[in-house]
């Protein structure tokens, strides 16, 4: 990973929402664009994992129970963080992601929290179009007895009705 300045929108002595912010923005982004799930296998609480793709959709009704544990859900990051970097990007994919993400709510009750990832921006591609990054992810995390973070699963691809 490049040597970025990163400004996490919690204040610097919460260090619950602090460690959440770095693992689900910069480590996870720079893990995306590297293709590379080593670098955040670790983040995960393998054990109970699941997530939901809401297909952004406001009907729950229309949600699908995607991915039924971490290896299904990794498979298919893999597959999509792989054909990221087959895309002739005009800009960084690391700046343009970084850009369009916003993390910036997180409810922590007891071991537990709520968090919330808002997608919210485009990447210039070389050939003059875009990507259109639009949707939001909360996802579920359970602090461990050690002190760190996991995440145990999320509801992913929700509408983002955010004004543009």
């Amino acid at each position: 990973m490049r040597n970025r300045t990163f400004q996490s929108p919690f204040p610097a002595d919460d260090a619950d929402r602090n460690q959440i912010w770095e693992m689900l923005v910069p480590r996870d982004i720079a893990a995306f664009v590297a293709a590379d799930w080593s670098m955040v296998k670790d983040d995960f609480k393998a054990d109970g994992f699941y997530a939901i793709d809401a297909c952004k959709s406001d009907d729950p009704d229309d949600w699908k129970m995607m991915f039924p544990d971490l290896a299904a859900y990794r498979d298919e990051w893999l597959r999509q963080a792989i054909a990221a970097q087959e895309i002739d990007y005009a800009e960084d994919l690391f700046d343009g992601v970084f850009r369009a993400t916003d993390l910036s709510k997180i409810d922590i009750t007891g071991n537990r929290a709520l968090v919330r990832k808002h997608f919210n921006g485009t990447i210039k591609k070389a050939d003059g179009s875009t990507d259109r990054l639009l949707w939001k992810t909360h996802y579920y995390c359970e602090k461990q007895l050690n002190g760190k973070w996991l995440i145990t699963g999320f509801t992913g691809y929700l509408p983002n009705h955010d004004p543009t």
